[in-house]
């Protein structure tokens, strides 16, 4: 592996993980996402490229667009490709709605199709040119501007946008990691959502195993369901802190002060739809986290 060239990946790996996650929805699934990135770039031509930072981005974000592909079906495909072209928002909707991403915005993104989601991501949150754009969605710039105005008004005047009170969302986060510190089994499933699905990364999953002959439950890549979660985490969360993950309530184990491992929640209303732990080191340290 050339040094210079895994330093350059490095370098650029916080923006890539930024990208991938808002593009997604998921850490681990853009952890996995910036490693196929690393993949296809170790099995290129590297000096050839002249603008690595922006073939990243663009790699990176074909990744994306494949994994959000292989999670619709046919008839969801076709939503995107016969619509009438819309007027883009002004500038100033646009900052708005910028600063807006959390938990809210993610979920109201899963409502997009793929290539609508993309090009509004790479576009109103990183700034990507259409004319960058229009190739990874295989469309005109014009096409492309169109997928992003779109996305933007069904985001903008979506009805089921759901609670964004932060504060709300770190009391349920506080509330559930002191039901896991006392294995309260009855007040985890209270605050879990019926269909909440726990998702844990291949660092999580094997640390897990390798403590497992220390009394240690196992876990698995994915969890689904309020009471199989909730086994799996009861007693789990001992000396995880609350914490700001990316600005969003989670948690986080900081021993010393460095966070090890990320416990990333989405909170819909009172209850918690969707839980990650993240133990990979490159991934937490990429993640903004800030410990309350």
């Amino acid at each position: 592996m050339d040094k210079d060239l895994g330093a350059q990946f490095e370098a650029s790996r916080p923006r890539l993980q930024s990208v991938a996650y808002r593009i997604l929805g998921s850490l681990t699934a853009a952890e996995d996402a910036v490693q196929e990135t690393w993949i296809r770039l170790n099995s290129s031509d590297a000096e050839s490229i002249d603008n690595l930072a922006g073939w990243l981005t663009t790699v990176v974000s074909r990744v994306c667009l494949g994994m959000l592909r292989s999670r619709r079906n046919d008839h969801e495909e076709l939503l995107e490709l016969d619509e009438p072209a819309l007027e883009l928002a002004g500038p100033e909707a646009e900052a708005v709605l910028t600063d807006t991403i959390g938990p809210a915005l993610l979920v109201l993104l899963e409502t997009l199709a793929p290539s609508e989601r993309l090009a509004f991501v790479l576009h109103d949150m990183f700034a990507v040119p259409f004319e960058d754009i229009a190739p990874i969605v295989a469309r005109s710039p014009a096409a492309a501007r169109q997928l992003a105005s779109r996305a933007r008004r069904r985001v903008q005047g979506s009805d089921e946008v759901p609670s964004t009170d932060r504060r709300r969302q770190q009391e349920v986060v506080e509330a559930f990691l002191a039901a896991s510190r006392l294995g309260n089994f009855e007040a985890l499933i209270t605050l879990l959502d019926p269909d909440a699905v726990l998702r844990a990364d291949r660092a999580a999953v094997l640390g897990a195993a390798a403590n497992s002959d220390r009394g240690a439950p196992l876990l698995a890549p994915q969890v689904r369901g309020a009471t199989a979660v909730a086994m799996a985490l009861a007693g789990r969360a001992t000396t995880a802190k609350v914490a700001l993950i990316d600005g969003t309530p989670g948690a986080v184990w900081a021993p010393g002060g460095r966070p090890r491992v990320v416990f990333a929640f989405r909170v819909i209303g009172n209850r918690i739809s969707e839980i990650e732990i993240v133990m990979d080191p490159a991934v937490v340290a990429a993640l903004p986290v800030q410990v309350l």
